[in-house]
Formats: C-alpha cells, sequence, structure tokens
C-alpha cells in the first residue's frame, strides 16, 4: 500500500529550525518529483518545494527563499525540508506528495498522493 508518512513537526521559536521527514513506502522515491506544501488556519493550501530525482529544487513560494531546502535520500525512501529562521506565519500543517513523473508539477492539483501532515507552530 502506498504511503508518505510526515514526521519532524512540532512547536519552535521564531528563528530556530525544524527538519521535516516524509517517509514513502510501499514506492520507490526515486523516479519520482516529491513536493512539500503547507496549509495555515483559515487559508488555502500553499506549494512551498519540489525536488526531482536528480536533485533539482524548485520554490513554489518566494517566502521561503533563503530559509527553506528539500533534500532527498533515496536509500532511506526519505525526502526531507529543512526549515530555518522560522517566523510565525510559517505556522501550518506541512505535508509532502508525490508526482506523477520525474518532472516538479505545476499545481497541487497534478499530485496525486498526499501524506497527511505534521503541524507546525512558530511561536514564542
Amino acid at each position: 500500500q502506498l504511503q508518505l508518512v510526515e514526521s519532524g513537526g512540532g512547536l519552535v521559536q521564531p528563528g530556530g529550525a525544524l527538519r521535516l521527514s516524509c517517509a514513502a513506502s510501499g514506492f520507490l522515491v526515486d523516479p519520482y518529483a516529491i513536493g512539500w506544501f503547507r496549509q495555515a488556519p483559515g487559508k488555502e493550501r500553499e506549494g512551498v518545494l519540489c525536488i526531482t530525482p536528480n536533485g533539482d529544487s524548485t520554490y513554489y513560494t518566494d517566502s521561503v527563499k533563503g530559509r527553506f531546502t528539500i533534500s532527498r535520500d533515496n536509500t532511506k525512501n526519505t525526502v526531507y525540508l529543512q526549515m530555518s529562521s522560522l517566523k510565525p506565519e510559517d505556522t501550518g500543517i506541512y505535508s509532502c506528495a508525490r508526482g506523477m513523473n520525474e518532472y516538479c508539477p505545476v499545481s497541487a492539483k497534478q499530485y496525486p498522493d498526499w501524506g497527511r501532515g505534521t503541524q507546525v507552530t512558530v511561536s514564542s
């Protein structure tokens, strides 16, 4: 059974850092683009970053440039989101998703498979 499980969320102070993990089971992440998304309370889901099989990344929002990076470890079948210099506006549920192929999709609608998410709260 195909599954994506996020972990690593939690409560962090402004300026802090977290690393989120997206562990896949039931399939190999190697051939696929994997994306990270977030949804703040009362807001629509927003794309954050996507990574292709060869490690190229695509930012879906400029608000995280210079602070967030994405990486993958195919040997662990896991994709990571490293977040630093966190701000209160980064608060939300962070979810990962598998693309249909090796290319980072243009929109969230083109991701067929999703994890349930992990909560990130940035607050003092």
